[in-house]
């Protein structure tokens, strides 16, 4: 079953095309990885799916609904989340309130209930910190609940944005560049952990990653990007093979 669908989607800044007639599919329960050289248009395809940009061609179904268009928060409601290239944590608070904000996308109760803290307000918010410490427990941050996000390990930051995103209770989650400015070791670290994240909760990835490692090691399926168009599509061992693939982005050593 398509969980996301892209048909012949192109997005035009002026005479620019980022992205041109690309369809691209993600399947339930399904890890997909987006690689190609830089600037051939693999952000703006994350952009295009989470609504900061709206496509000036084509079709983008989530579920089998139409989201083009639709704004961030909107689509984030509907069951897409996200990380950034850059970690974008809110580096003040701690680890335990960075996932927090997140469940309040799916707060049942409004402002009246947090001011007069009724029984219904005092029973959510027990449920909420029942929720966030379980996920720190699975992804090993519990301990670390009230250190402010900003003094964390790079490693241990990569890894709260992901329970961040994952606190909105997607069922497609988008993985931009997670393994960068990581060491082996976190590297390593990091395909467990996504390996863990997808069948823990029966998730849909989509990653962009520029380490072959990552991407060959976990993907099950890849799709190449070269100035906003698809070049290949396939298993890792067909697209490691592809001269076309060796040629705009891996190279032969690579290959």
């Amino acid at each position: 079953m398509n969980i996301l669908e892209l048909k012949r989607v192109t997005m035009q800044f002026g005479g620019l095309k980022c992205v041109s007639d690309l369809t691209l599919r993600v399947d339930a329960n399904e890890l997909v990885g987006l690689i190609g050289p830089n600037g051939a248009g693999k952000t703006t395809v994350f952009n295009l799916v989470t609504g900061v940009y709206r496509p000036s061609s084509g079709t983008i179904r989530f579920l089998g609904r139409n989201v083009a268009g639709r704004r961030p928060y909107q689509i984030t409601g509907r069951g897409i989340a996200r990380t950034f290239q850059n970690i974008r944590l809110f580096g003040s608070l701690s680890v335990f309130d960075n996932v927090r904000t997140a469940c309040n996308m799916h707060l049942r109760h409004g402002i009246s209930h947090a001011l007069l803290r009724g029984r219904g307000f005092r029973a959510e918010e027990e449920e909420i910190r029942a929720t966030v410490m379980g996920f720190l427990e699975v992804f090993e941050l519990a301990d670390l609940r009230g250190r402010p996000a900003n003094s964390l390990a790079y490693g241990d930051q990569r890894r709260l944005e992901i329970v961040r995103a994952l606190a909105t209770r997607p069922k497609l989650l988008l993985l931009d560049e997670p393994a960068a400015g990581m060491n082996p070791s976190e590297k390593d670290r990091l395909m467990t952990l996504i390996r863990l994240t997808k069948e823990k909760f029966h998730l849909a990835i989509l990653l962009v990653e520029h380490d072959m490692r990552v991407v060959m090691g976990i993907c099950e399926r890849i799709v190449v990007l070269d100035y906003g168009t698809k070049i290949a599509e396939g298993p890792p061992d067909e697209i490691r093979r592809d001269p076309r693939v060796i040629a705009a982005y891996l190279g032969e050593e690579a290959a």
